[in-house]
């Protein structure tokens, strides 16, 4: 998978604004500040493809970056505590439910959960929604740099169980060191060929 040519597409907002559905699309899903953009910027080799802000709900729309005229890296909007109005919150939920249950070019939605903390009720929902709705997800554990090895088996052992996730079925990922991107790349080329 390369990432030589990769471009800002669009900003979707409303449904009638989605490109064409003729190449496959990733989408990125995770809680407001789990660190979505420096994921996506860590596995695109880029410092700055997806603008990373301190401050939640910065992503207000579904994100489209066209790799190599091949694919779609699509990036949602975070969830959690954004600090914008609830209608708008409203809005994107409507946005985002209705592409992922719909989008036929959808291979994967990537959820993104910060490994140093515990299950979180809005991850357990997603997972499992996606799984009801035989929506193929993958599971990335990130900022691992950021706590010792001995506490990051035990707090990945503790999301697993959390989100009912196998080991072999998620990915610890470091946006600082690149560690889980080789993995992380493989598993989207395979889901991509599919």
């Amino acid at each position: 998978m390369d990432f030589f040519n990769i471009e800002f597409l669009l900003s979707v907002h409303r449904l009638n604004q989605l490109p064409p559905p003729e190449l496959p699309e990733i989408a990125f899903a995770g809680r407001s500040n789990v660190g979505k953009s420096s994921l996506i910027n860590t596995l695109t080799g880029r410092k700055s493809l997806v603008k990373v802000s301190a401050r939640p709900g910065k992503t207000q729309g579904l994100n489209y970056f066209r790799v190599e005229e091949k694919f779609f890296l699509v990036d949602l909007p975070g969830y959690g505590f954004a600090k914008v109005p609830k209608i708008m919150q409203n809005s994107w939920q409507a946005l985002i439910t209705t592409y992922l249950e719909t989008r036929e070019t959808l291979r994967c939605v990537v959820v993104i959960m910060d490994i140093r903390h515990e299950p979180k009720e809005q991850d357990t929902q997603l997972v499992q929604w996606l799984s009801e709705k035989a929506i193929p997800c993958l599971p990335v554990y990130t900022k691992i740099d950021k706590i010792s090895g001995s506490i990051r088996e035990k707090n990945a052992r503790l999301l697993d169980a959390g989100h009912s996730i196998k080991a072999e079925d998620r990915i610890l990922f470091s946006a600082k060191t690149g560690q889980g991107r080789v993995e992380l790349l493989d598993a989207l080329s395979i889901r991509i060929e599919k």
